[in-house]
């Protein structure tokens, strides 16, 4: 198969307990198939922990993150997105790296109200799991809400839920494609 994107590199952002295991392997699947190089990062390197029982070594903290080695991010969601990355500063900071550097970002599940909450989602189209807490952030963002499997706007790629997570590894792969 042509690997489109041979070389690129994607920081690849999960929580450290309690991330979606299929929001992490579907999109890494999808990306890998391309030749990108993906790297992990979690608030620690310590090992990982999925809602389904996947463990992941994270290659690098969010301290050691330089959006001028990616060329994309990519943040999986599940209930520990809210727990551990919701309302993170240092997470919002690089998010706002990416955005200045116009660079694709891409959000699954919880994760896109961290878009919201970082204030890059202002009058774009996105979608979020559908929990009241999420759909807040979401409004409290100027976010407009869809509710599709995956939203693509301009360099922004946000999924919906765990069923999304094949079709939102192909927007992402798509998105970055198209802005290379």
């Amino acid at each position: 198969m042509n690997k489109r994107l041979q070389g690129t590199r994607v920081l690849y952002v999960i929580a450290p307990q309690h991330f979606r295991d299929e929001e992490f392997l579907e999109p890494r699947k999808a990306l890998e198939d391309e030749g990108i190089i993906i790297t992990v990062a979690s608030l620690g390197t310590e090992v990982a922990k999925g809602m389904l029982g996947l463990e992941v070594h994270p290659d690098i903290s969010l301290d050691q993150a330089r959006s001028k080695d990616y060329q994309a991010i990519v943040v999986a969601g599940g209930s520990g997105t809210q727990r551990y990355l919701w309302g993170n500063d240092k997470l919002h900071v690089i998010l706002h790296d990416f955005s200045n550097e116009g660079k694709v970002i891409a959000a699954i599940c919880l994760a896109p109200a961290i878009l919201a909450e970082a204030n890059l989602l202002e009058g774009v189209s996105a979608t979020v799991y559908p929990s009241e807490d999420a759909k807040k952030k979401m409004g409290a963002g100027h976010a407009l809400l869809l509710d599709h499997p995956v939203v693509k706007a301009g360099r922004i790629v946000t999924g919906r839920d765990p069923q999304a997570a094949t079709a939102f590894g192909k927007a992402v792969v798509e998105t970055l494609l198209a802005f290379r």
